[in-house]
């Protein structure tokens, strides 16, 4: 609730009431530093909150010490962090672990010592939804994914089978878990298909509202690039296999430099890649240096592998405000609304034709008024952040 404050002017003038706007944020993982989607949405919507003009308690999970405190304080009242338990200690056969683990009493605590309103971040967070106190306070839950799809996604991606069995668990548990999370809160969804899921579940109040990219403008540049990048969080096991596929199907059969660019490159991304000619393997960028790569790419390749897709990747969108062509396979823009944007193959020789069509063709000022169409007005960070504040208060 916005919190009544007198204020003077000098000189004798009259007093006159502001109201100040408080707002609890958790998130459930560090939002900076901004090194992967999830807390690039994160971090840009809490600096999209800051610019409103609304104080934030920021309330998140660490699992490093890498996160920029100093940073965080910029736009936050408060900056409170909480370590995530044990997983062994989280079992459960009607909670998710990835819930359970930040069930947090002082988090709790932390939250019901006043009566501001509360946007927790991702399903991950909502363990604690029938411990907080309500009143007339509104609480908003930012579901980042359609989390059952997504951890069922995982578990198809995985070899290793301890990994599998966990993911596969975890999808069930969520399928379970989600139908029993309260109808008095708005759930935000990012895209059509997540929100038609949960109203299929019977949520009275699902809204869409996009993604908070750091792209605000598109500005990519016309012209010839130098290379084909494919980058992305490379310990992710769906993103590991799509950059294998790529080594070993796509590029034997085209030859053009070929940079894979990401976090935490695993040893077999490693090995694949010292054994492919005309590649280049840079590991953890930071975003200056991935934004300079995006920016030299003549062509950007982003192939998924889910079946069912969930949310929208950030990288993608990176891709269409900065870079020049791209193309992907259906999976990734299907029902995005950006499938005018991409070139889209089905399988590794139409991304190999596709490759050799596009390396040689200029990048046209056409093209950026399509991107600068279908993106600006739908990821307007400024606008779509009403729509939380309209809720919340």
């Amino acid at each position: 609730m916005p919190v009544i404050s007198l204020c003077s002017v000098p000189n004798g003038g009259k007093h006159f009431v502001k109201l100040e706007k408080y707002l609890h944020i958790v998130c459930l993982d560090a939002p900076c530093p901004a090194n992967c989607g999830g807390s690039i949405d994160m971090l840009n919507r809490i600096k999209a909150f800051h610019q409103k003009g609304i104080r934030i308690h920021l309330h998140y999970f660490n699992f490093s010490d890498k996160c920029c405190a100093a940073e965080l304080s910029r736009y936050c009242e408060t900056v409170q962090s909480y370590a995530k338990k044990d997983p062994l200690g989280c079992v459960s056969l009607n909670t998710p672990g990835f819930v359970s683990a930040r069930c947090n009493e002082k988090l709790i605590e932390n939250l019901n010592k006043d009566n501001h309103p509360v946007l927790l971040e991702g399903l991950h967070t909502t363990g604690i939804l029938n411990s907080i106190h309500k009143g007339d306070r509104r609480i908003c839950v930012r579901m980042h994914n359609e989390e059952s799809v997504y951890y069922r996604e995982l578990a198809r991606n995985t070899i290793n089978p301890v990994k599998k069995t966990y993911y596969i668990a975890e999808s069930l548990l969520t399928k379970k878990y989600t139908p029993t999370l309260p109808d008095d809160c708005m759930y935000a969804c990012v895209t059509d298909d997540d929100k038609n899921s949960f109203a299929e579940q019977g949520f009275p109040n699902v809204q869409v509202i996009p993604p908070f990219p750091s792209w605000q403008e598109v500005d990519c540049p016309t012209g010839v690039g130098s290379l084909c990048l494919f980058h992305g969080n490379l310990a992710v096991p769906a993103t590991e296999k799509a950059a294998l596929w790529l080594l070993s199907n796509v590029f034997n059969k085209v030859r053009i430099p070929f940079v894979i660019a990401g976090k935490n490159p695993t040893r077999s991304i490693q090995k694949a890649a010292d054994l492919c000619q005309n590649t280049c393997l840079v590991s953890n960028p930071c975003e200056s240096e991935m934004e300079d790569l995006v920016q030299k790419a003549h062509i950007n390749i982003l192939p998924c592998f889910h079946k069912n897709r969930t949310g929208i990747r950030m990288k993608l969108l990176h891709a269409l405000y900065k870079g020049r062509h791209c193309i992907t396979t259906p999976a990734m823009v299907e029902g995005t609304g950006l499938e005018a944007a991409c070139h889209i193959g089905n399988n590794s020789n139409a991304l190999a034709s596709i490759i050799s069509q596009l390396y040689y063709l200029p990048f046209e000022e056409e093209e950026v008024k399509l991107r600068k169409r279908l993106l600006e007005d739908t990821y307007n960070n400024e606008r779509n952040i009403q729509t939380f504040i309209d809720y919340l208060w």
